[in-house]
């Protein structure tokens, strides 16, 4: 065999061996995918056991038994879930909870416990005991994709079903929408004063119950938090968990020198060091660089971060920034905690603070400075021979007076990509872009205005068919880059503003507003 051929004959191997490597390569990454796609339905599994069906209110039944008792059950009815005010007087809010709503709705039936607890209640007929064995949700459901930026008094979801169907998913519905929506609003108020450093959620042990920890943790990611503490909530939605050590990890050793030696022989990859339990400056941060020299360096590593958790974190994070700089320690970052929210957060930044990453707990998983959204649920049409009735409520407070009848809610965008308003329609009703396309101020309801170049994006999709889901439901991932490119690509930076923040508004076609105003002078 020549040169030629023996380099060929080479070149094949090596060829077929890179081919194999490759192959393996794949089939490894498959079977990572595999398992972690096991893992977090295991996670899910385990979590999703009991039957929350009866997550409910008691009129939520009362009411259902009456309409069965009086032949109304399989009438059709519109509702609508809407809210009325952003949390901290912000801009907008974020639509979250809708893959927890689809979950209930999908699981949504009653046992024979279930049954047999309302029937020691005696307020309800055996045929509707009966009834609600067999129940099982045959509504349509349409609603914002789950991280949508909106806007109060608009139609975020619409619930098109029998009476009795639309009636007994209120509660859990709202619950859902309201916390989840909530926590991801404050989360992204805190990750956008943070400017681009990371914000980790840190807020399960002050949640007020487990699902608020798990399912804030979920919200939280939507919101733009870079990880959650929670180990559950990794495991159920895949979101990245990270945690370090506590003050007791210090205070169970001898001293803490021992306590950061220890530490960083058990994580020598991931060596993040609390400095805070004795002596910040004096103690902790020279304990964390000495660990950085005497048991890091000599295998190769570096420190990876220190973590401050009490104090004046401004003037700290200056100090041992100098500290660690001096020490040749610039690529260790510094790790902020201790109740911030968006307010700590932008003082910090203020104050010039050298802080690289927070880790945000109590104020973020409670929404402390306003924990309550406050979404509500209220009918807007009831079906009568084939036709839709538009319904609405009146209330001596104003903006409690709904908006009546099934309607469509578009954003409307300038030439730029911009969103400059939200558009409520009649259902069914046209839009004519090719002529400036008219819209009435619900407050300035006299002036006369129109859209000019502007495009119109319908907000809801359809997510049940007669009680079947239609939807495929993005990924958390695909939700939480969703948020993100709103926020930098379509939402005015003034309706992101802490405070005095711009009214996005909600205008009605001239239709609509001839409704609603019809309907108010009726009553």
């Amino acid at each position: 065999m020549n040169n030629q051929q023996t380099n060929n004959s080479q070149q094949r191997n090596n060829g077929q061996q890179a081919d194999k490597t490759q192959q393996t390569d794949k089939t490894q990454q498959v079977d990572k995918t595999q398992q972690a796609d096991k893992t977090q339905q295991a996670g899910k599994t385990q979590y999703n056991e009991r039957n929350i069906s009866m997550v409910m209110d008691m009129y939520e039944l009362t009411m259902s038994n009456g309409y069965f008792n009086n032949g109304n059950q399989d009438t059709l009815v519109a509702f609508d879930v809407f809210y009325r005010n952003n949390p901290d007087n912000a801009g907008f809010s974020i639509f979250a909870g809708l893959e927890q709503v689809v979950e209930y709705i999908q699981n949504l039936h009653f046992s024979e416990e279930d049954v047999e607890y309302l029937r020691t209640r005696n307020l309800f007929t055996e045929e509707f005991l009966e009834y609600l064995l067999h129940f099982r949700f045959r509504g349509d459901i349409y609603a914002m994709p789950e991280g949508t930026i909106m806007y109060p008094n608009e139609p975020v979801m619409t619930v098109v079903a029998p009476l009795i169907d639309a009636q007994l998913i209120e509660t859990a519905v709202l619950l859902q929408i309201n916390h989840q929506s909530l926590i991801a609003t404050k989360t992204n108020r805190i990750v956008r004063a943070a400017n681009g450093k990371p914000v980790s959620d840190f807020g399960a042990r002050r949640a007020h119950n487990v699902d608020a920890a798990v399912y804030g943790a979920r919200a939280a990611y939507i919101g733009g938090a870079v990880g959650t503490a929670t180990v559950l909530a990794g495991q159920m939605f895949h979101i990245p968990i990270s945690g370090t050590m506590a003050h007791s990890w210090v205070m169970s050793f001898e001293n803490e020198y021992e306590a950061f030696k220890a530490y960083a022989e058990s994580y020598p990859d991931a060596t993040v060091l609390l400095v805070d339990t004795y002596d910040v400056l004096h103690s902790g941060v020279p304990n964390a660089i000495r660990v950085a020299g005497e048991i890091l360096e000599p295998m190769g590593k570096r420190l990876k971060g220190i973590r401050l958790d009490s104090g004046d974190l401004a003037y700290l994070s200056k100090e041992a920034r100098k500290l660690l700089d001096e020490a040749g320690l610039r690529d260790c970052i510094i790790v902020a905690s201790n109740s911030l929210d968006e307010y700590t957060i932008s003082s910090l930044n203020r104050q010039e603070a050298l802080i690289d990453s927070y880790g945000v707990g109590e104020k973020l998983i409670t929404s402390s400075t306003t924990p309550v959204f406050g979404a509500v649920y209220k009918l807007a049409a009831v079906e009568k021979d084939g036709k839709f009735i538009p319904k609405i409520k009146i209330s001596e407070t104003a903006e409690k007076i709904t908006n009546p009848g099934i309607k469509e809610v578009y954003r409307v965008y300038d030439k730029e990509g911009k969103a400059v308003a939200d558009y409520l329609t009649v259902k069914g009703e046209e839009i004519d872009t090719t002529a400036p396309v008219r819209y009435v101020d619900p407050i300035h309801y006299w002036k006369n205005r129109s859209f000019v170049d502007c495009t119109f994006k319908p907000l809801q999709k359809q997510i049940f068919q007669n009680g079947e889901l239609v939807y495929k439901l993005p990924s958390l991932d695909e939700i939480r880059n969703y948020v993100r490119n709103q926020l930098e690509n379509e939402i005015w930076k003034e309706e992101q503003r802490f405070e005095n923040s711009h009214t996005h508004y909600l205008d009605m076609s001239p239709a609509m507003f001839e409704l609603k105003m019809g309907l108010l002078h009726e009553k």
